[in-house]
């Protein structure tokens, strides 16, 4: 694989591109702070024509995660709208229904279930799905904390709905685990998962939609530029989609000292399509 430039300015790439994909946790904001940078190219973007969607792993429906945005101080101006994973696991969920759901995750990411007919409050064991948004405290807990948990619900096969694919987040300046770890962790017990948000390509479906709807017309994907810091989930789901990528140095992938280069290539050295450039920050 030839090396992945390195860029010190998106500003080349906001030519050729309509529309931004961002993702929102290690690119927009780390859990506490915004990133000044990330928001003023974003604002920067904007001002000059493109249309800039907020496309997230989040397990929350979009206006919940635009309130916790003007919590944190992320400026409306830096984006037009909110695409979740909350959003599509919606219909998902939805389709339960009148039986009974056990909710793995914190009391926070409830919003998820607001107005729909199906709601969680089964127990575990007497649960004909299980749809899991988060760890109860991430803040203590790992998937490991889950084993048995897990294990008893594989045991009566009961399937999972994960509403955040993200197995890991930095917060602050720690990593926490995500849902995904704990749909991961249901699937390697053979347990059935299924995924909303990234890297699948729903998700991407209704941000290409939601994006026309901005621009008054079809986006051809050649003009949408997806920016993220997971692999996994930003770079493949991008790649999955057939729309260019950016990848954002954050914790979760760059060790501390390695330079960014060495980091995509360790990343990205059997990618079929890898990421366009990568950056230490994202900086107009």
């Amino acid at each position: 694989m030839t090396s992945i430039p390195v860029l010190q300015s998106i500003a080349p790439l906001a030519a050729t591109s309509d529309l931004w994909f961002v993702d929102i946790w290690g690119v927009i904001h780390n859990g506490v702070d915004p990133f000044a940078s990330s928001v003023a190219a974003c604002q920067k973007f904007r001002d000059q024509g493109g249309a800039v969607l907020l496309v997230t792993n989040s397990p929350r429906p979009r206006e919940s995660v635009g309130k916790q945005l003007d919590g944190i101080g992320v400026p409306r101006s830096a984006y037009d709208r909110i695409v979740s994973s909350g959003d599509v696991s919606r219909s998902l969920i939805e389709a339960w229904a009148g039986q009974p759901i056990f909710h793995i995750g914190p009391e926070r990411d409830l919003p998820v279930f607001q107005g729909l007919r199906a709601s969680p409050g089964a127990a575990a064991d007497d649960a004909a799905v299980v749809v899991c948004t988060g760890l109860y405290d991430d803040e203590t807990e790992t998937p490991a904390d889950y084993t048995g948990l897990l294990a008893n619900l594989k045991a009566r096969e009961v399937p999972m709905i994960c509403a955040n694919p993200d197995e890991k987040v930095e917060r602050g300046n720690r990593i926490v685990y995500c849902a995904g770890a704990v749909a991961r962790a249901y699937e390697a017990l053979g347990g059935e998962v299924s995924f909303a948000g990234k890297p699948f390509q729903p998700v991407y479906d209704l941000a290409l939609e939601i994006g026309g709807q901005l621009r008054g017309g079809v986006i051809e994907k050649s003009r949408v530029l997806a920016i993220g810091d997971g692999a996994a989930t930003d770079i493949a789901g991008a790649a999955n989609f057939g729309i260019r990528s950016v990848f954002i140095a954050s914790g979760v992938h760059v060790t501390d000292g390695e330079a960014i280069g060495d980091t995509a290539s360790r990343l990205f050295a059997n990618a079929s399509s890898p990421p366009i450039a990568v950056m230490n920050a994202f900086v107009w």
